[in-house]
């Protein structure tokens, strides 16, 4: 056995992932010795056991050599099929002692998630297929113009059978007549929808897609397929193509800090940042992942990130009922992720993350620039001014923010996790991008959406994300409280009618609760063992839930089956390791939520100063206005994790008071005289 050297949280080096794939490939062979080629779909770290590297980190944190800390073991989690088999499996393989240490088989109608090479493939089959391009002539599309394919997760319905194999589901848009690369393909949707077997690697067949309106109720083919586009039109985002010239009136705003930044990185993954520190991770399921936060050197989360997102549309007409996207689940944040740039995606002065993926081969794939590290301004962090003396203290509100960015098909999604002076981390989730679209018949409208576009309907839909937050309040022995205000009746207790009471109600067993605003109901996460010495309190951290809508599908549909986690707003469980995915490990084309939160939560444990995991759902319920298109305004929605009876005051208040000689604002003038001449 040979001890690994490097942080047992740094992800695997392009050197591991090589290595992990020849150790697992020769581990599979034929029986006449010839090595039986496997097809590889992720290569990752595999985290060590929480019992052993909370040793570690406690060693780190102490200031111990590396030499000197306990030993973690170095694994490696793949995902891959046999090559010509429907079956995935999840190994984790020791490259301490290059063996197999388990594996995961899939279950019947389980099935992995899209990767890349399947992508391309699938997209080079279909658009190349003769029976899908005599479809395709039917429309009457100019000679020059170029069809793309959106490649979709198959989904499930009631209908769907447990051996049903895997499928994946093709939506066919056209470029406008110009054909520019960039063209906005989502104006000019076709109705038709290829399905194609990735396994037996043919088209299995095309289905027709519902162009009607309120009038037509589930009718196909309402208008001749020659005519179908006549009335659409290019709605191009891209500026090159836009007819409307681009503002000339936006000045330069520019972010700049001219004595360096204030955060270290250290070891490749080590942020320290006023008296925060953290490790930064990158795997390619979850994406951007946040390890050991801890404030002044307290524990405070041991791990962050965001579990599962699913994305079910609200079109019943088939095919379209199956649009139920599990993006980390079936495609991965990480595999997703873009390749972050200067002045574009973060301003000011960045620093970068980059991290290793894999292909279906078991090579390694550089992911460059995948998470961006910087500062910014959050306006004003506390003030008073003192009405005796008319002085004014004042500071700014200084930000780290932690950012990574992921194209799934037409939407994109910003994750940025926000650390404050105060104590308080902030999770900001923004949605932008294309709205998904589909054909509308001239003239008609829709209960199923809205139309945005000539011949455009963006189908009304819900983007619902689970957060899961593993906390380490002063230590691993946590406890989940529910807080919320009750209103006192009127009497000798209450003679004025005025006042009202704060009613806590710890979680004994793991379940899940709601959010209730007209209750003011909050959650804490605390620790019973360790009081606050002004208040008394135990010591802790407030989550104020999201009271976003939850899953609208009907509680007998595979929609709401198979996305259990998105039932509630908080779900509390008992710590294990390998409880990691809100949805479940096997999404794509899932039936039911199998081993997810909602089978964490029922194995009814105690819960109450125990190692606890919080899992948050919440989300958007897209209505999509015109406005929406041809790209959409971010729409954002943060949660929020602040500091509640853990210090002995506000933590900020050291902060140095804003001055004009630190930050040199200057004055604008009023039509071009100072604005002291104004009164």
């Amino acid at each position: 056995m040979t001890e690994s050297k490097v942080h047992p949280l740094t992800g695997l080096s392009s050197a591991e992932i090589k290595r992990a794939a020849a150790i697992l490939q020769n581990i599979y062979h034929k029986n006449d010795g010839v090595l039986e080629k496997l097809r590889f779909q992720h290569i990752t770290l595999q985290e060590p056991p929480k019992e052993l590297l909370m040793l570690y980190l406690d060693a780190e944190c102490a200031g111990v050599e590396a030499s000197e800390r306990p030993f973690v073991p170095r694994l490696a989690e793949i995902t891959y099929r046999e090559p010509d088999g429907p079956t995935y499996m999840k190994t984790v393989v020791s490259l301490d002692t290059d063996t197999e240490v388990s594996t995961i088989r899939s279950q019947q109608g389980q099935h992995g998630g899209l990767d890349r090479a399947e992508v391309i493939e699938t997209n080079i089959k279909i658009l190349t297929d003769p029976d899908v391009r005599r479809e395709i002539a039917k429309f009457n599309l100019p000679e020059n113009v170029t069809v793309q394919c959106d490649t979709w997760p198959y989904g499930s319905d009631n209908s769907s059978e447990p051996d049903h194999p895997k499928l994946i589901q093709c939506i066919l848009y056209a470029r406008a007549s110009h054909n520019h690369p960039e063209s906005n393909q989502y104006s000019f949707p076709l109705p038709i929808s290829p399905v194609y077997d990735p396994f037996q690697k043919k088209l299995v067949r095309i289905d027709p897609i519902a162009t009607g309106g309120k009038e037509d109720g589930l009718a196909y083919r309402t208008v001749p397929a020659d005519v179908a586009l006549a009335h659409c039109t290019e709605n191009e985002y891209f500026a090159e193509l836009q007819k409307t010239p681009q503002r000339k009136d936006l000045k330069p705003l520019l972010i700049v800090q001219p004595e360096g930044v204030s955060f270290d990185v250290q070891d490749g993954s080590l942020v320290s940042w006023q008296k925060w520190s953290f490790r930064v991770g990158f795997n390619w399921r979850e994406g951007m992942t946040v390890h050991d936060v801890r404030y002044d050197g307290r524990k405070v989360f041991y791990r962050l990130s965001l579990s599962e997102m699913t994305v079910p549309y609200s079109d019943p007409r088939s095919p379209l009922h199956r649009r139920q996207a599990f993006d980390l689940g079936d495609a991965g944040a990480g595999s997703c992720a873009n390749q972050l740039a200067l002045g574009c995606d973060c301003l000011g002065s960045i620093h970068y993350f980059d991290s290793w993926l894999s292909d279906d081969q078991g090579n390694p794939v550089h992911a460059k620039n995948v998470i961006c590290l910087h500062e910014q301004d959050g306006g004003i962090g506390w003030k008073h001014t003192n009405p005796r003396t008319d002085v004014a203290a004042v500071t700014r509100k200084r930000v780290l923010i932690l950012q990574s960015i992921i194209t799934v098909g037409n939407y994109e999604y910003i994750f940025a996790w926000q650390f404050q002076q105060s104590g308080t981390v902030e999770f900001d989730t923004r949605a932008t991008g294309i709205l998904a679209t589909s054909l509308i018949d001239a003239g008609k409208t829709s209960y199923w959406g809205n139309v945005v576009s000539p011949g455009v309907l963006a189908t009304n839909h819900q983007h619902l994300f689970c957060l899961r937050i593993d906390p380490m309040i002063d230590g691993s022995n946590n406890s989940f409280i529910q807080e919320e205000a009750v209103s006192l009746p009127m009497d000798g207790d209450n003679p004025h009618g005025n006042a009202w009471k704060i009613r806590k109600t710890p979680l004994e067993r793991s379940g899940f609760a709601d959010a209730a605003p007209l209750q003011g109901r909050i959650f804490k996460i605390v620790n019973e063992k360790q009081l606050n010495p002004i208040s008394g309190n135990p010591v802790g951290f407030k989550l104020v839930p999201q009271p976003s809508q939850l899953l609208l599908a009907d509680p007998m549909s595979s929609v709401h089956k198979r996305a259990r986690f998105a039932e509630h707003h908080l779900w509390v469980t008992k710590y294990r390791d390998g409880d990691l995915w809100a949805g479940g490990l096997w999404t794509n084309q899932s039936l039911n939520e199998i081993d997810g939160v909602a089978d964490y939560a029922a194995r009814n444990e105690n819960v109450r100063n125990e190692d606890i995991v919080i899992w948050h759902t919440y989300g958007l319920t897209h209505h999509p206005r015109v406005e929406d298109y041809p790209v959409m305004p971010v729409e954002a929605i943060s949660v929020s994790l602040h500091p509640a009876d853990f210090f002995d005051k506000n933590p900020a208040s050291d902060v140095p008071v804003s001055t004009q000689s630190a930050n040199s604002s200057v004055l604008v003038p009023y039509n071009g005289t100072s604005s002291s001449d104004i009164f």
